[in-house]
């Protein structure tokens, strides 16, 4: 059996007829719809669940008990649950374009390692202890390993390949740092516990305020690199061919996605998988084209995201289950399948 090309398919739908774009658009639609849903089902489901007209009450009308719940504890999680999961997504598609790999997600390149290190650091050796505090040595780290990775990698001539093994080195040296001075230090293994496993549970307006800048600066850039990553994503020669910057591609293609990695870990601990599966999904079904993968992605990551949080809530009432455990648990029997099937669509 045939299969087309990467180029053969992005060409086709470059040019796809105006039936299928409004087939898209529509979808996206409806994912909004979905996120919408999801979005309330959180606000909504607890450890105590609500029903619709008391989430209204609390957000609307309440200043009391349902106003307290819904307000200061699941609006704030769930607004944050939003934002870190799209910035998941946009960054998880944007390193696949980058890498050249369908597999590859935001902890390839050691941001998340970055994050977790500064973390551990600023706990032990500075004796940082509130989320205020350290979300910005958890950004930092993020950013130092994103412009290491880069370096290393090549800067301007960095490839794909150099990219994922400066990324893996320098993620297996920080893991081995980490894990060494938590050992040693049982009061930042008490403090890190739920951090390292990535939980929307500690949200506060105080916590989406500031990384919000950095969340919108990273999707604007990541968005309007649409294009250039589909030129990228053919290979270097058809790129330059194109006419594309390669190296100034890359580099803004690595801030983007520094930025918007670095901050959903300074702000919840580090989340795996779901910046692979949420944009692998969507390009079954959006084609390679990037400028619907990206709207795609950071419509759906969110509804992941959350989804998984609402799960934890329920599985484990009226205690929970970290939104990081459960994408874990939902994402490596994920990842067996698309690399099985990766496999059998090469033979």
């Amino acid at each position: 059996m045939l299969v087309d090309s990467p180029t053969e398919q992005r060409a086709e739908s470059a040019s796809a007829p105006p039936t299928r774009q409004a087939t898209r658009a529509l979808g996206l639609l409806v994912s909004a719809a979905i996120l919408v849903l999801v979005a309330l089902a959180s606000i909504a489901i607890g450890a105590k669940a609500l029903s619709p007209d008391q989430v209204w009450h609390g957000l609307f009308h309440d200043t009391g008990t349902y106003g307290d719940v819904v307000v200061d504890e699941r609006l704030s999680r769930t607004v944050l649950g939003l934002l870190v999961g799209a910035a998941l997504g946009l960054s998880g598609a944007v390193l696949q374009a980058l890498t050249r790999n369908p597999l590859a997600e935001p902890g390839l390149l050691g941001i998340n390692a970055g994050a977790s290190a500064a973390v551990v650091t600023a706990i032990t050796w500075f004796g940082v202890t509130s989320l205020s505090g350290y979300v910005w040595f958890a950004f930092l780290g993020a950013a130092a390993v994103g412009a290491l990775v880069w370096f290393l990698g090549g800067s301007r001539g960095a490839t794909p390949v150099r990219l994922a093994l400066a990324g893996t080195a320098i993620s297996a040296a920080l893991y081995g740092y980490l894990q060494a001075v938590m050992i040693m230090d049982d009061a930042a293994l008490g403090k890190m516990r739920f951090w390292t496993v990535g939980s929307l549970a500690s949200a506060t307006t105080s916590t989406i305020t500031q990384v919000l800048p950095f969340l919108a600066a990273g999707a604007v850039l990541a968005l309007a690199l649409a294009r250039p990553l589909n030129a990228v994503e053919m290979g270097d020669d058809t790129a330059r061919a194109l006419g594309a910057q390669l190296g100034r591609t890359r580099a803004l293609a690595m801030l983007a996605a520094t930025v918007l990695c670095g901050a959903a870990t300074a702000a919840c601990g580090p989340i795996m998988f779901v910046g692979l599966m949420v944009p692998h999904v969507v390009r079954s079904f959006t084609g390679p084209d990037l400028r619907w993968i990206l709207p795609y992605a950071t419509v759906l990551s969110p509804v992941l995201l959350l989804g998984a949080d609402v799960v934890g809530r329920v599985v484990a009432r009226p205690a929970e289950l970290q939104v990081g455990v459960v994408t874990a648990l939902i994402g490596g029997p994920v990842f067996i399948l698309l690399v099985r099937r990766r496999r059998t669509a090469q033979l």
